[in-house]
């Protein structure tokens, strides 16, 4: 029964908007107690940012970087509150983790012109895993209001004595707009995707892990931000103009009409072209 409230719950989350995620969160753990463990580490927050006070730079906290009630920071790789023992990845995946953190800020500079990134890295038996962070807020606009935070969870296993590594990427976006116009009111939209990606992939100077990485979370962004177009922003459309027309009724009659009126000039001229090639 317990896993059956667990299917209903994180169901029921993926369907509440993103931006009400903490509230509602904590109003399914009041109500389902025994599932809180399993909630709060199966559903996907927004991102909150904090300021590194040592480098002068925001990042971003989340369960990866998180030992008790600390969070690291992957500029400094230090805790705030500050830990003695805290959690820090060894020093060659720590190299590793400030190439990455480089690689993707530029990546969020390019593809996003502002927001947050953060990378964090830990050590494996086999290999390593990391989270790719990015979120962007709203451009300031009074009129329209948003959010993307986005999410990549990746695991890599070295193979072949670390000449090719396997690459499993998990993936999560969660978006939210709000508009507040004159002409058409204020209107919520948002939802969130989770998608999944594998790959093998040799691992060299021409293409280090931090490059094969890369390419998977491009990619993957690409698509669910494909997805959300058409789904969102598409279907959306479709349904409001459905609902009502911006053209006044007889101007559509009409419009209709003259289509039909072509369309049997056409079928005409194509029979009396036929009879005449006869």
């Amino acid at each position: 029964m317990t896993d059956q409230q667990l299917d209903c719950a994180l169901d029921l989350m993926r369907r509440l908007p993103p931006q009400q995620v903490e509230k509602n969160l904590t109003d399914l753990i009041d109500l389902v107690p025994n599932l809180c463990e399993e909630l709060l580490s199966s559903v996907d927050q927004p991102l909150k940012i904090a300021r590194d006070k040592t480098v002068g730079k925001d990042y971003l906290l989340c369960d990866y970087n998180r030992d008790g009630d600390s969070y690291r920071s992957p500029w400094s790789n230090k805790y705030d509150p500050p830990l003695e023992d805290g959690t820090v990845p060894s020093e060659k995946l720590r190299k590793l983790e400030i190439e990455a953190n480089s690689a993707f800020d530029q990546y969020r500079d390019m593809y996003f012109e502002g927001g947050v990134s953060s990378v964090y890295l830990w050590d494996l038996e086999q290999g390593f895993a990391g989270v790719i962070l990015i979120k962007k807020t709203g451009d300031g606009s009074k009129k329209i209001k948003g959010c993307w935070d986005s999410i990549h969870v990746v695991e890599v296993q070295d193979k072949s004595g670390g000449r090719n590594a396997h690459y499993k990427l998990t993936s999560t976006a969660m978006l939210w707009l709000q508009t507040d116009k004159l002409a058409s009111g204020t209107m919520n939209l948002g939802g969130s995707l989770t998608r999944q990606a594998e790959m093998d992939s040799p691992v060299n100077e021409a293409s280090p892990h931090i490059a094969n990485i890369g390419r998977m979370v491009e990619d993957m962004e690409n698509k669910i931000r494909n997805t959300l177009n058409e789904i969102y922003f598409g279907k959306t459309k479709d349904i409001v103009n459905g609902l009502r027309s911006v053209k006044p009724l007889p101007d559509q009659k009409q419009q209709q009409l003259l289509k039909h009126d072509l369309a049997e000039a056409i079928k005409k001229r194509s029979e009396r072209a036929d009879k005449t090639d006869r």
